[in-house]
């Protein structure tokens, strides 16, 4: 019997990765006013680095990173 889809847990954490990556520099990017579209971009074809070049970005005025900070302040 052939094994056609054998990848490894290696494979798999790699994987896993590359998607937690894209989706934080989605999340990054929509809260500093670029649109989720650009941080999943960057995210996906750029893995690790998109979410570094993500965080270079500066926030655009009037989006939740400028008005609410980085993260939510709960009060």
């Amino acid at each position: 019997m052939t094994v056609l889809a054998l990848i490894g847990a290696k494979g798999l954490y790699l994987l896993f990765a590359w998607l937690l990556s894209a989706a934080a520099a989605a999340w990054l990017a929509d809260r500093k006013g670029y649109g989720e579209r650009v941080g999943l971009a960057f995210g996906l074809l750029l893995s690790f680095v998109g979410v570094l070049i993500v965080l270079v970005l500066p926030g655009r005025p009037g989006s939740r990173w400028k008005e609410e900070g980085p993260l939510r302040r709960r009060h």
